[in-house]
C-alpha cells in the first residue's frame, strides 16, 4: 500500500473539462491544477503555494502565471516561482511540483515522473474518444471509493456482468457458453472473451433477426498503470469479424489516493449525427450500469479489506481466491509490483 508508479501517464480528465478556468483533481494523493497556456497547451502543477499552502486554482492568471491568491506570488508552468511582490529577489525552496502533461485523443493525460523523463510513446491510444469520421462518443465519470487495482480486478474479469449487471448489460448467460483468454504482448495485457455459435446478445438487439446464431467478443486491452479498452463486437456466426460490427468503449481509473479512485469511461456509436434521445439512453444505461451496479459491489468488497490494508497488510495476504477468469487482474497487479520495484532499483 501506498506506492504508485511514477513513471506512466495518468488520465487527468476530459479534454473538455480544461476550460478557462482549469480544474483541479487529486492524482496520487497530490490535488494537482490542470490549466491550459496561452498557446493551447496543457499545464499542470501541485495545487499548493509553499508559502502559505493556499490553493493556486484560487488564485488569478497573468498570462501564463499562476497568481497565488494569498500573498500574490506567480509561478509559471514549469512549477518555477517568477515574480515575489515583496522583493525584487525570489525566495528560495519557492517552486512548486509541475509535471509533464499532453492532451491526446480528447484525454489530459499527466506523467509523474521528472518532467524530462516523460515518454510520449507510452501514452495509451484511444483514437476513437474524440468524435471520429463516422462515429459518435459519449464519455463520463464515477469516483470509486475504492483503491483502483480493484477497480481492475473488476474490468478485466467480464464475467460479472452475468451477475452485476442484470438491470444493464446482463450477457443472458452467453458467458458461459464463451473461452476466455489471457496474453500478455510487452507492456500490455489482453484479458478477452470469445463466445460463439449463441443467439444475439443484447448489443446487438435490432441488428441481427433475434433467430441468427452470432459470433461475440469482448476484447479487453490493459496497459499500466490502469489504462483499458474494450471491444464489443458480434457477427454472423463463422463469418468473420468485418461481417459484423464492433463498439470501442475507454475504461481508464487513476487513483486519487490510496482509497478512492476515478473512474473516467467512454462508449462510441457509428454515427455521425447527435441523437438527443439515443445519447441521454446511452448516458442512463452507463450510469446505471457503472454507478448503480458496479460501483456499489466494489466499494463494499473493499471495505471488507480495508481495514487490514490500512495496517500494513496487501492483497495477497487476504487469500484471495482464484477461478481462472480472474487471472487477468491477478497479471496486471503482478506487472504493476514488477514496475514499482524496477522503479525502486533505479
Amino acid at each position: 500500500m501506498g506506492e504508485f508508479l511514477r513513471n506512466a501517464w495518468y488520465m487527468a480528465g476530459w479534454a473538455g473539462e480544461l476550460g478557462e478556468n482549469g480544474f483541479t483533481r487529486e492524482i496520487c494523493g497530490v490535488p494537482t491544477f490542470f490549466y491550459r497556456l496561452a498557446d493551447g497547451s496543457p499545464a499542470a502543477m501541485q495545487d499548493r503555494c509553499p508559502h502559505r499552502f493556499a490553493p493556486l486554482s484560487m488564485g488569478t492568471r497573468d498570462g501564463d502565471l499562476v497568481v497565488c491568491p494569498y500573498h500574490g506570488l506567480a509561478f509559471g508552468p514549469d512549477g518555477k516561482c517568477a515574480r515575489n511582490p515583496f522583493a525584487e529577489r525570489i525566495p528560495a525552496g519557492s517552486s512548486v511540483p509541475a509535471f509533464a502533461v499532453r492532451e491526446l485523443d480528447g484525454i489530459v493525460w499527466l506523467w509523474r515522473g521528472d518532467r524530462d523523463t516523460a515518454d510520449d510513446s507510452l501514452i495509451p491510444a484511444f483514437p476513437f474518444v474524440p468524435d471520429a469520421p463516422g462515429w459518435r462518443t459519449l464519455t463520463g465519470y464515477t469516483l470509486m471509493e475504492a483503491n483502483y487495482e480493484y477497480g481492475t480486478d473488476n474490468l478485466l474479469d467480464l464475467s460479472h456482468i452475468e451477475f452485476v449487471h442484470k438491470g444493464s448489460f446482463a450477457g443472458q448467460g452467453v458467458i458461459f457458453a464463451g473461452q476466455h483468454s489471457v496474453r500478455d504482448e510487452g507492456d500490455t495485457l489482453h484479458s478477452d472473451w470469445w463466445m460463439p455459435d449463441i443467439p444475439p446478445p443484447s448489443v446487438a438487439a435490432g441488428i441481427f433477426p433475434p433467430d441468427m446464431r452470432t459470433d461475440h467478443w469482448l476484447d479487453m486491452r490493459w496497459n499500466a498503470p490502469a489504462s483499458m479498452r474494450l471491444n464489443v463486437g458480434v457477427c454472423p456466426h463463422g463469418a468473420g469479424r468485418d461481417a459484423g460490427f464492433e463498439v470501442p468503449q475507454a475504461h481508464i481509473l487513476t487513483p486519487a489516493n490510496q482509497h478512492q479512485t476515478h473512474y473516467f469511461w467512454s462508449t462510441s456509436r457509428p454515427s455521425e449525427a447527435a441523437n438527443p434521445e439515443e445519447d441521454a439512453f446511452l448516458l442512463a444505461l452507463f450510469r446505471q450500469a457503472f454507478d448503480d451496479e458496479d460501483k456499489p459491489v466494489i466499494e463494499a468488497a473493499y471495505r471488507n479489506v480495508q481495514a487490514n490494508l490500512e495496517r500494513g497488510g496487501d492483497f495477497w495476504a487476504e487469500k484471495p481466491l482464484s477461478l481462472g477468469i480472474d487471472q487477468g487482474g491477478t497479471r496486471a497487479r503482478r506487472k504493476i509490483e514488477a514496475m514499482l520495484k524496477a522503479e525502486a532499483n533505479g
